[in-house]
């Protein structure tokens, strides 16, 4: 089964990646959100993290579910896997995937997520990133990559 893909950072709706490796592409794309999620940058783009300690259960991270067609699944999955500097069974991966279940207006839905992989939780862990307040990445304020949304 193809299941839809958790958006929270670049890859949003309105977001660079979006454009780069996603329209075109979507047969359907909803508001949706992930409990005790954090986000955390140094720059560009985030990651999101699920440990405790770094998320708390009453935190939550907001973003996209994006269904992509079927016809272009396979292909799209490649792209983000190679943008997320994810390889399966990688053992440097710099985010992993993974198989959630997400809230939306409809209730839940199971979603692959790209989480922050083991050595961007090592920098995390030492407070080498800045958490995103509110968990809704709209692009960093101390990057060229903001666009202020109205």
């Amino acid at each position: 089964m193809n299941h839809p893909f958790f958006v929270y950072g670049t890859l949003k709706p309105g977001e660079p990646n979006y454009a780069r490796f996603l329209a075109g592409h979507t047969v359907g794309e909803e508001p949706a959100s992930l409990a005790g999620a954090a986000l955390y940058t140094a720059g560009p783009y985030p990651y999101m993290v699920r440990e405790p300690g770094l998320a708390a259960p009453d935190e939550r991270v907001i973003g996209a579910l994006i269904s992509v067609a079927d016809a272009d699944y396979a292909a799209v999955m490649a792209q983000l896997d190679s943008l997320e500097g994810y390889a399966e069974d990688g053992a440097a991966n710099m985010y992993e995937r993974l198989l959630v279940m997400v809230e939306t207006a409809g209730g839940q839905r199971p979603a692959w997520l790209y989480v922050a992989g083991a050595e961007a939780l090592d920098h995390i862990r030492a407070g080498e990133l800045r958490k995103v307040e509110g968990g809704n990445w709209l692009g960093d304020p101390e990057s060229n990559t903001y666009w202020s949304r109205q």
